[in-house]
């Protein structure tokens, strides 16, 4: 990696549900549309990351905490006894990418920005990325197998520019940068907001010692990662690779073992 790590910090006490970085996303990548169906579970109409949804916002309805300050754009009008939590999701740019490890064409590969990309035009559409990503961000477009997801706008960075959703977003919710100062910036803004009376505001995917090492892409969420429809406690999913492979070596060593032992005692029984 030549240039600073770059990543995403995901303000979504501040996040409006607007739309405008799923918007710029498609626009600016080219990525055909999905479909508008209604899941008639939410006002949300994208329901999820997918090969065709590289950015998702999610609409989260629930009962308004008692006893919390409400915040401006997160709890809703004053009086209704529901809040909205949004969040735009992404592909988190794992530190540890599972999706690099098992990929055997090369296609995923690590940028000199520290962010992980998919080459469309070497794809084999084997699809052994999509179950390896712990966070199910990856996906297999339909009509030729291929898998897509978020490239942090690979292209805008080596031109100097910050990505297309980051520079739509209208309330900063969506912040780019160095990840050092971003998680600096991100530890004030929780610090911000247990001082008003938010205790529930914590950071998500930025510990650097977690299961994958950190996230490019990391949160500040207002409630359980859960409830926002991310694991808890996500690892790279190749990490008992090693092992596996030293097992596998072992044993196949003790079978040719026995097999020589067999052919040697047969070999002295003909005599």
């Amino acid at each position: 990696m030549s240039e600073e790590r770059v990543g995403f910090f995901t303000d979504t006490s501040v996040c409006i549900g607007c739309k405008a970085c799923e918007v710029a996303c498609k626009e600016w990548n080219a990525i055909p549309e999905d479909g508008l169906s209604l899941t008639a579970m939410s006002y949300d109409n994208t329901e999820a990351l997918g090969a065709s949804t590289w950015r998702h916002v999610a609409f989260i309805e629930q009962p308004k905490p008692e006893g919390r300050t409400q915040l401006p754009l997160a709890d809703g009008e004053s009086g209704s006894d529901v809040r909205w939590l949004m969040s735009s999701d992404v592909c988190k740019h794992c530190t540890h990418a599972a999706c690099l490890d098992v990929c055997p064409t090369g296609s995923l590969f690590r940028t000199e920005f520290g962010t992980v990309v998919v080459q469309e035009d070497i794809c084999n559409g084997c699809g052994y990325c999509v179950p390896a990503c712990p966070y199910g961000v990856i996906e297999q477009r339909p009509r030729d197998g291929r898998a897509f997801k978020c490239t942090m706008c690979y292209d805008r960075l080596g031109a100097g520019q910050e990505p297309a959703c980051a520079k739509a977003c209208p309330t900063e919710s969506i912040q780019f940068g160095p990840l050092d100062e971003l998680r600096e910036r991100a530890a004030l803004r929780v610090d911000q907001l247990h001082d008003a009376g938010v205790p529930g505001a914590q950071l998500y995917g930025h510990d650097p010692d977690d299961g994958v090492g950190g996230d490019g892409a990391f949160f500040l969420l207002l409630d359980e990662p859960e409830v926002y429809g991310l694991p808890p406690d996500p690892v790279v999913t190749t990490r008992d690779l090693p092992a596996m492979w030293k097992h596998a070596g072992a044993a196949a060593l003790s079978l040719l073992g026995g097999v020589a032992v067999s052919f040697a005692l047969a070999g002295r029984g003909r005599r």
